[in-house]
């Protein structure tokens, strides 16, 4: 369980950094955990950016 918590880890930290690991992504067994971490990370970012687009419109 613990390979594939890091997966899912790894998988989110590359989403935050816009850089997904094609070989990760494809593993056989760990590939679903850091596709699924890869996309939260995404998905965090793109909630920040809704944030501060909000944040600026309510500013004007």
């Amino acid at each position: 369980m613990d390979d594939e918590f890091e997966a899912y880890e790894a998988g989110r930290k590359d989403g935050l950094a816009a850089q997904r690991d094609p070989a990760r992504a494809g593993h056989p067994a760990l590939g679903r955990d850091y596709r699924m971490g890869f996309i939260d990370g995404r998905m965090e970012i793109y909630r920040m950016h809704a944030d501060v687009r909000k944040i600026v419109e309510d500013g004007q």
